[in-house]
Parts: structure tokens; C-alpha cells; sequence
């Protein structure tokens, strides 16, 4: 009997441009995939018919589909859900930066935008947004490059996309909202109801780390009410996106400035998830600010 051609793993790389998707597709060639750069959507079924044929040896793929195929480029997501109707091991990764990081990048690159090749880089960029607002909503993975550099997204993506971590990636971070609010984020928690540490004077210079400051937010009964009601909800949500098939889920927890009670709760949420099969990251945005 003739063995079932296997499935590759696929990763469909798209975004902004500017964004860091040469970045991260040089990371996903050098973690062994095969990158295929500027890939027309018409053929997205097509290449993976040759990947998948019999006496193929490709485990893993890189798919880079961005506006630089128009005007071949066309609707991209029936092409991505009929591969994933065929069984189809997909993700995709989304990636974006403001407006501001964007012009400057172009700025100092020196390149034409390709949504505005003799025109302000500014429409470029907006075009390419409205363009890609139906895609990125479809993201298994949004990482946000804004405030990145590239040694910083190269781990990012080298994390999670290594060969050691098939589990659900599951990202909890800390932020504060004065500081603006993660723009990558499944979910994202306001804690700012909580009592504050900061206008404990013990306590204000220290952070959410620190058992004084944990002792402080677990001690208050509005707390335990939050958790009682949140952490079932997860035990709820978790099991279900693994279920579905998510790869990575970010959810961050923010309070004023990303010092005390985000970075408590952050810290209690991630061990309370460790409970599950996930790999569990902690990031504290703006703990050292």
C-alpha cells in the first residue's frame, strides 16, 4: 500500500511593508523552512500540491504574500482556507508597526513604497492598511515591530516557530496604559480598578515581582473576585483554542504605568496557565520605566 504523502507545516508570512517580514522569513529559513518570497496568492494551492507530491522531502514551508504581486495579487483568504480545509498545518503571521515607524523606516531605506510608488509614503501605507485589514483579522500570530528592533524580532519569531515548541504559545504581558496599549494582543485585561500600590510609599518603588507588592494585590478582596471570575474563564478559553487548533494566544493585563498590579497578575495568570499543555511566555513591557 502506498504511503499518504505527509503535510508539511506551513507558515504564511504577510503584513505591512517596512514590517519586518524579510526579517522573519530569514529567521524561519535558517530554523529549516523552505521560503518562498513574493508568492501570489493565485498560487498558494498550487505550491503546496508540488510540496506535498509524493517523493517530496519539504517538512516545513514559508509562504511570503504581500502587496508587492499586484496586480496578481487577489483575494487571499479562499486560497489559505482551502488548504486548511485539505488538512493543511497553517499559520499565519501578521506583522504591523505604526504609521510613524513606517515613514521613518521608509525614510532612512530610501525606497518607494509599493502602494505609492510616485506618490507620499504616507497614502502608501495607509493603502496597504485598508488592504490588509480583512487578512490581518485572520492572523494566528499579529506581532507588533513599532517599538522592535531586529535583534528583538528575530527571537520573537525564532521562539515561536522553533523546533522544540509545538505546544500553544501562550504570551502573557504586563503594560501600562499610559504608555499605549499593545496593539498585538488577543486579549488584553484593564486592572486599573484594583487598588494601587504606588500610593503606598513601601511599596511604589518596587515592582510587581516583588512579594511586598504580589502581598499587597493579592490581599485586596476585589482581586480574588477578579481571579475567581477570570481564571475559570480562561480554564474555559485555553482548551478550546488548543482544541481549534491556535498556535499562539497573547493576552495583556495592563494598569496604570506596567509596575505593580499588571506585573502581579501577569505573573500569578502565567502559572495558573502552565496547568495546560502550552509553553507559557511572561514579557513585562514597562516594569523599568
Amino acid at each position: 500500500m502506498t504511503a499518504e504523502p505527509s503535510q508539511p507545516e506551513v507558515v504564511v508570512i504577510t503584513g505591512m511593508s517596512g514590517a519586518g517580514r524579510s526579517t522573519a522569513s530569514n529567521v524561519l529559513e535558517d530554523l529549516g523552512y523552505f521560503v518562498i518570497d513574493n508568492m501570489p496568492p493565485e498560487l498558494l494551492e498550487r505550491v503546496m500540491e508540488l510540496v506535498t507530491a509524493a517523493g517530496s522531502t519539504i517538512e516545513r514551508v514559508a509562504l511570503v504574500v504581500d502587496v508587492r504581486g499586484r496586480p496578481l495579487w487577489g483575494d487571499v483568504q479562499p486560497h489559505l482556507r482551502a488548504l486548511r480545509e485539505r488538512g493543511v498545518a497553517l499559520q499565519l503571521l501578521y506583522l504591523q508597526a505604526d504609521d510613524e515607524t513606517l515613514v521613518k523606516r521608509y525614510e532612512a531605506a530610501r525606497r518607494r513604497h509599493p502602494m505609492a510608488p510616485s506618490g507620499r509614503i504616507i497614502d502608501g501605507i495607509r493603502n496597504e492598511r485598508a488592504l490588509l485589514t480583512d487578512l490581518r483579522a485572520e492572523a494566528d500570530l499579529i506581532v507588533d515591530t513599532s517599538s522592535t528592533n531586529v535583534h528583538e524580532l528575530r527571537a520573537r519569531i525564532s521562539d515561536a516557530f522553533s523546533e522544540h515548541n509545538r505546544a500553544m504559545v501562550v504570551n502573557l504581558l504586563s503594560f501600562g496604559f499610559k504608555h499605549g496599549t499593545p496593539r498585538d494582543a488577543d486579549l488584553v485585561l484593564d486592572v486599573r480598578f484594583l487598588p494601587n500600590p504606588h500610593w503606598i510609599d513601601e511599596l511604589r518603588p518596587l515592582t510587581g515581582r516583588d512579594p511586598a507588592v504580589a502581598d499587597y494585590v493579592f490581599a485586596q478582596a476585589l482581586t480574588k473576585e477578579f481571579l475567581d471570575r477570570l481564571l475559570p474563564l480562561l480554564d474555559v478559553m485555553v482548551p478550546a483554542f488548543i482544541e481549534d487548533g491556535k498556535r499562539y494566544l497573547t493576552i495583556a493585563i495592563g494598569c496604570t504605568g506596567g509596575r505593580h498590579r499588571s506585573v502581579a497578575l501577569a505573573e500569578h495568570v502565567a502559572e495558573h496557565l502552565r496547568r495546560f499543555d502550552v509553553a507559557v511566555q511572561v514579557e513585562h513591557r514597562d516594569c523599568e520605566l
